[in-house]
């Protein structure tokens, strides 16, 4: 787990997410509605879910980030059944930029993004797609190239009949450690040996991912670097 007290955490950037405006540089994987009907991002999809992964998407900051970082955002669950994942680390294969024009076309199909040429880490929150999703919540860290689960914590957001956002999300990634939390309760922590799963993955982008027909909001994102004291 990480000690807090043993770093120092600056702010890097900072993006409300209130206005279409916010996001006017965000690029967008697959076909979404994106509006801000309370002053905060609000993604669903605009395909029918029985075409499967084609009615899924991605949402990406166009930030290039250090690899040391801290993300934090609100979240609120609206309607389901979906689930919500963040997508960090990720770069095209052998270092290029994720929107390098060499790498295959990207449209929302997940096998795109752990078994295509791309690297990254993906966790997986609000779980609430298929049946064993549905009955015994958890938030899932996965590490690609490839569909490696190397951490698994219980999530503690109940379904949107009992929710009452905002949750405050927070993503850590120090060196080789990485710790999930929400509302500062930590679901996972796990450190990578850069051996068992591939090399360890430095810098990158991030994205929101969402499946359908889940419906959600999004605000007050920040992402802090990471330096020990």
């Amino acid at each position: 787990m990480l000690n807090r007290d043993n770093f120092e955490y600056s702010l890097i950037y900072e993006n409300a997410l209130q206005s279409e405006q916010d996001v006017a540089d965000f690029r967008m994987e697959g076909d979404s509605a994106i509006t801000f009907p309370l002053n905060r991002m609000r993604m669903e999809n605009k395909r029918d879910p029985k075409e499967g992964q084609k009615s899924n998407f991605v949402y990406w900051c166009p930030e290039e980030f250090p690899s040391n970082i801290a993300v934090t955002w609100d979240f609120w669950p609206i309607a389901e059944p979906g689930l919500c994942i963040l997508f960090f680390a990720a770069k095209g294969k052998d270092g290029k930029d994720l929107f390098d024009s060499s790498l295959q076309a990207r449209n929302g199909v997940y096998d795109q993004y752990h078994h295509g040429d791309i690297n990254a880490f993906h966790v997986s929150y609000f779980r609430r797609k298929e049946p064993d999703e549905r009955i015994f919540h958890t938030c899932n860290l996965r590490k690609s190239y490839g569909f490696h689960l190397v951490a698994q914590g219980a999530d503690p957001i109940p379904s949107v009949a009992d929710a009452k956002g905002p949750y405050q999300i927070k993503l850590e990634k120090y060196e080789e450690k990485i710790q999930f939390s929400i509302n500062e309760l930590v679901v996972f922590s796990w450190e990578d040996d850069g051996k068992s799963y591939g090399s360890l993955l430095s810098g990158g982008k991030i994205g929101f991912r969402q499946t359908s027909p889940l419906i959600a909001e999004y605000a007050n994102l920040k992402v802090y670097e990471i330096k020990q004291k």
